[in-house]
């Protein structure tokens, strides 16, 4: 049953750009049928070209409520370390209405941005004092609700966080709410599955937060327990975002973070690797022979003095990346995979570094199809590409702006991302569903009005 059709006078499909285009939709979201020079007859029709949707493969959804507060220079050399003290004091006074309220807000402005579908990285699971909830899984359930209300799909990725270093060290007081064993982490997991069964719209995964964060027994009783709920589920780890990481981790083991995640035998392409942005030569070829995704974020590791990914020697070897917007300094798919090519020609003092390796060469073309492509997989999810089957998520862009005049073919992808800070999306559909019309979400007075509640609490 057709629950919808749309006609796009062009649309980028997995083939290429095609030409009058009709997209039906399933009553279940997806899409049913694709099929290129289409009689438009009485169709609805875009305002302009069609891509699929941009998945936002790392996300700590709370963060957002906090952009802007950490760029205030300390009496030391600030760094990642000082800014997650910051982070520390904002987050024990969350509640989950809080939790709720700035989710739904975040959603709503990826949504607008082009993002169809995040993974939520979701480590805030308990009270301030790190007591559970009297339903272990409530802050879980309200990231979940939050993505319901704002219409994004989602990936849930309860986060298994245990210690506060390499080797079992204690974690300290800012932690407390994060803390969970494999167990309990599992029966969080678990609970979201069983109540969204039968949801296209979610999936349920795993996020070992990070190789300080878990032991090697955890860390495997976690990806155990979670292939024993589903085989595919998806699993994200942070590594190596940080040279002090990897010098702990030397000190622990003898050997950096991403060498040793690879030599234990349970990395594949259910994997996101989340920054792994201080690796060897060696870790990067043996990353891209793995299967799993990079998970990209570069403003935010701009913004924490992070370092730049090694993304030509990975692409060379055929490595998958994504894009998330981490900590939402910035909440742009524009801006990541600008800045993911901006600082290659930074360093390399060329341009066009990330570009398409036959054909017109475009950069656009590559870094939108690729994180695309690595988003999907990343998210566990059927999505990334307008064909039948996989869900029909939409992002529209105004025929009607100066930046897309004259523009086709990759054309349009390469000024979509490099022709200034012009907002270029005008419609957005997820499942078959339109959530964003003319540059508005369909219920976003109500939810900036939550969110304004929460930050004068927050603030207060």
């Amino acid at each position: 049953m057709i629950a919808a059709s749309l006609f796009a006078e062009t649309a980028l499909l997995p083939t290429g750009w095609a030409r009058e285009v009709r997209f039906d939709v399933a009553a279940d979201g997806a899409l049913a049928a694709v099929t290129a020079n289409a009689d438009a007859g009485d169709l609805p029709r875009a305002a302009g070209p069609v891509l699929p949707g941009m998945p936002n493969l790392h996300s700590h959804a709370f963060q957002r409520a906090m952009a802007g507060l950490a760029e205030r220079a300390g009496a030391g050399a600030d760094s990642f370390w000082t800014w997650r003290e910051v982070m520390y004091g904002f987050v024990a006074r969350l509640t989950p209405d809080h939790a709720q309220a700035v989710a739904a807000q975040l959603y709503v402005e990826m949504l607008k941005s082009g993002y169809t579908s995040v993974g939520e990285f979701h480590y805030l699971h308990h009270g301030p004092d790190g007591t559970p909830y009297e339903d272990v899984a409530e802050m879980a359930k309200r990231v979940v609700a939050a993505a319901g209300h704002s219409g994004i799909g989602i990936t849930l990725l309860p986060v298994l966080y245990g210690y506060g270093g390499f080797g079992g060290a204690p974690a300290g007081a800012g932690q407390r709410r994060f803390l969970n064993d494999p167990e309990r982490l599992l029966r969080i997991a678990q609970a979201v599955r069983g109540e969204q069964a039968g949801n296209p719209r979610v999936a349920v995964g795993i996020a070992p937060h990070s190789l300080r964060a878990v032991t090697p027994e955890t860390l495997r009783d976690g990806v155990a327990g979670i292939t024993a709920q589903a085989a595919d589920a998806p699993i994200h780890i942070h590594v190596a975002e940080q040279t002090g990481e990897v010098e702990a981790c030397e000190a622990w083991c003898g050997q950096r973070p991403v060498a040793w995640l690879l030599d234990q035998g349970l990395v594949d392409d259910r994997w996101c690797l989340i920054h792994a942005t201080h690796m060897t030569g060696a870790e990067t070829d043996a990353l891209a022979a793995s299967g799993a995704v990079a998970g990209l974020c570069p403003t935010t590791e701009a913004n924490l003095g992070d370092g730049v990914f090694p993304i030509e020697r990975f692409l060379a070897r055929q490595g998958r990346f994504g894009i998330g917007s981490d900590s939402h300094i910035s909440v742009s798919p524009v801006e990541d995979l600008r800045w993911l090519e901006y600082g290659q020609r930074l360093l390399r003092r060329r341009r066009n570094l990330i570009a398409e390796p036959a054909g017109g060469r475009s950069v656009g073309g590559r870094l939108y199809r690729d994180a695309l492509a690595g988003g999907a997989q990343a998210l566990g999810r059927p999505l990334g590409a307008l064909a039948p089957g996989q869900r029909a998520d939409l992002v529209v862009l105004d025929g009607s702006r100066a930046a897309l005049f004259g523009k086709t073919g990759d054309y349009i992808l390469d000024a979509y991302l490099f022709a200034g800070n012009e907002p270029l999306v005008r419609d957005v559909m997820v499942g078959g569903q339109w959530v964003v019309r003319e540059g508005r979400h369909r219920d976003e007075e109500a939810i900036l009005a939550d969110y304004k509640t929460t930050l004068e609490a927050l603030m207060a």
